[in-house]
């Protein structure tokens, strides 16, 4: 699958090193955003290798690359997984990630739009996913593909948060 010279693929713990470089790069701009404390935190969790190959050995990860360099990244955990957010019969997307310099390109909505149809091959029932208040762009495209508010979570990193299916 390609569009504008991206390629995307499946991610594998090959990709490791470059999944969690993204997640940095992505992310950082959420510092400004939040309490010092609370960057700690959220910034600890991505600096967190262990937190990565946790996520690839129960999820399917989508990727978009430019030629070989990770610039996009999404994932989708079958159902079976229960969180406290989580249902055990959901499945959900987590940490859609764009490389600030891709941003605009439709690459998270193409990342997202593929954890859709992995889901849909699955024959899962319900796909959710969390995003915050300071996660414009993110609700934006999620709210564009059909996802909608299923309710609002206790606030995480200080920042009102919202489950959707």
């Amino acid at each position: 699958m390609t569009k504008n010279n991206l390629s995307y693929r499946v991610g594998t713990i090959n990709d490791i090193d470059q999944l969690q470089d993204l997640g940095i790069i992505a992310y950082g701009q959420f510092q400004s955003i939040l309490t010092p404390g609370n960057w700690e935190i959220f910034n600890g969790n991505l600096l967190d290798k262990q937190k990565f190959i946790d996520i690839l050995n129960i999820a399917k990860c989508f990727v978009c690359l430019d030629n070989k360099k990770i610039v996009g990244v999404a994932y989708i955990i079958p159902s079976g997984n229960p969180t406290d957010l989580f249902k055990s019969e959901w499945s959900y997307i987590r940490m859609v990630g764009v490389n600030p310099k891709y941003r605009g390109q439709g690459i998270a909505k193409t990342l997202t739009q593929m954890c859709i149809d992995h889901t849909k091959e699955r024959n899962e029932k319900t796909i959710a996913l969390h995003t915050s208040e300071f996660m414009d762009a993110a609700r934006h495209i999620y709210e564009s593909i059909g996802f909608k508010i299923l309710k609002e979570i206790p606030p995480l990193f200080g920042k009102k948060y919202w489950l959707y299916t």
